[in-house]
């Protein structure tokens, strides 16, 4: 079966540029859109996954389903971290951080108020966790009211420039630094010496949560077991990456759920759009048809050539909406952190599996859209096209 020529269909596309151009422009809005949509998703779902560390575990009290409902006596915290299983650092220290969590509602900069988790952490938390680096200022002092502000929320929170001061816990607080986390969660938190926070919240009692790094991470499922196994502590143990993990799992599901209910409502619209300019190139070239058919082009062939013509259509189309869903790669937004109830600010993901996906999400609108009028053109009778044209 003898293929129409490519340059036929590139012709025809230039004979008709404002359809091309609007039907191609309307694919590439809903492709646009898919990209955002997904890249808010994949953003958040990345801050999460990124807080933890595999050679961590975080230990919280049996049957918590996160920080702040847990809690562990301060015997308890002393007890793990008298285990072998910790790793320690030069000095013979262990690595491990026990932690005040506490959700604040602080003035946003601009107007209203929004939750914002406050972590106390000991000493070595910026031992055990890898990724932390001051960006301005320096560490609290300890025994002292200071605090550091994750960079993420730097911006989006009033008095949280090096030097201001901070009001909460009936008490003042001076932000000395500010902190980075490989642009995991943690960079949304204001931390603070955990003995500072624990009076100032009425948690002199224990923490929320232990967190200490692995002398072998290929030993956890051993370390959890005898954890979580113990009597005494009556603990959950997880590896820290997992857990946070975990936790992003339900509010990233439901916005790709969103993004893919949003984009299919507007991908009918674009497919209509698609359907009508295909016809509408079949209605005026049914002349050109029937020579295609006279000269003795096939109907499969006829077929798939306006198959190809629409396919083409999207193709552009899929290529204007990945141009303008690029832009919106690494702008800072941000969400309520479902498990928390606490804003976690994060930036969107354009990924090149995003770009791939979205271009094959505009060459199956084209495929869509192009099928019915391409059918009609092969069904075409010669004899009555003529005459019509």
């Amino acid at each position: 079966m003898a293929a129409i020529p490519l340059v036929y269909n590139l012709r025809s596309l230039k004979q008709r540029p404002l359809s091309t151009a609007a039907t191609a422009i309307g694919l590439g809005l809903v492709v646009a859109v898919f990209i955002a949509m997904m890249a808010l998703a994949e953003g958040f779902q990345a801050a999460l996954t990124t807080t933890g560390a595999p050679d961590n575990a975080l230990i919280l009290r049996k049957g918590a389903d996160g920080e702040m409902s847990s809690g562990i006596s301060r015997e308890i915290a002393s007890s793990i971290a008298a285990s072998p299983f910790i790793a320690r650092d030069a000095q013979g220290q262990p690595l491990v951080s026990n932690e005040v969590y506490v959700v604040l509602s602080l003035p946003r900069l601009g107007v209203g108020m929004a939750n914002v988790v406050a972590r106390g952490v000991s000493p070595q938390a910026f031992e055990v966790r890898k990724g932390i680096k001051i960006v301005e200022g320096r560490r609290p002092q300890s025994g002292s009211p200071e605090i550091l502000v994750g960079r993420a929320i730097v911006s989006r929170f009033a008095h949280c420039r090096v030097g201001d001061k901070l009001s909460f816990a009936k008490r003042e607080w001076t932000v000395v630094g500010h902190f980075s986390a490989d642009g995991s969660s943690f960079e949304s938190e204001i931390w603070g010496e955990n003995e500072q926070f624990a009076p100032a919240f009425d948690r002199e009692g224990g923490f929320q949560s232990v967190t200490f790094r692995l002398a072998n991470p290929e030993a956890f499922p051993a370390v959890q077991k005898a954890l979580q196994d113990d009597p005494r502590y009556q603990v959950d143990a997880y590896r820290e990456a997992d857990f946070y993990k975990r936790q992003s799992a339900m509010l990233a599901t439901v916005l790709r759920f969103v993004a893919i209910f949003i984009t299919a409502v507007m991908a009918i619209g674009a497919v209509f759009g698609a359907i009508n300019t295909m016809y509408a190139a079949v209605a005026t070239r049914g002349p050109e048809i029937a020579v295609l058919l006279t000269l003795g082009f096939k109907p499969g062939s006829v077929l798939l050539s306006f198959m190809l013509e629409s396919l083409l259509i999207a193709l552009i189309g899929g290529l204007i909406g990945c141009a303008l869903a690029l832009p919106i790669n690494g702008i800072v937004t941000s969400t309520t952190n479902w498990s928390s109830f606490s804003e976690i600010a994060f930036a969107f993901r354009v990924t090149p599996a995003l770009l791939t996906a979205g271009m094959l999400f505009a060459l199956g609108m084209g495929l869509i859209g192009g099928f019915f009028p391409a059918r009609r053109a092969a069904r075409a009778n010669v004899i009555e096209t003529i005459r019509q044209g």
